[in-house]
């Protein structure tokens, strides 16, 4: 499994939208890609700073998400008043989550 990490910096004040956001429209476009298996989402309501992590079965599928997803996020960073801070990639080494 992979994932791609978006860290998105905005006002504190719209976190809530750009959560939003996230659920509304990331969440349900992601959802729709190849090989995408679920996305946690991460916020700091003091800093503003938002962490969206998506997961993906194969490098391969996640590669192949890319222009899609940064399409996605342009609009999450926009509808939370922020800026896109950085992207990264990693190989998912642990996933592990009770039900």
């Amino acid at each position: 499994m992979y994932a791609r990490v978006s860290t998105l910096e905005g006002p504190p004040d719209l976190i809530d939208e750009g959560l939003r956001q996230v659920r509304e429209v990331v969440l349900p476009g992601a959802s729709q890609m190849e090989g995408f298996k679920g996305m946690i989402a991460l916020a700091d309501r003091q800093s503003g700073k938002t962490l969206g992590i998506t997961f993906w079965e194969s490098e391969e599928a996640m590669r192949a998400s890319e222009e899609a997803a940064s399409h996605l996020r342009e609009d999450s960073a926009e509808a939370g008043g922020g800026t896109i801070a950085g992207v990264e990639h990693y190989e998912v080494g642990l996933f592990e989550v009770e039900s």
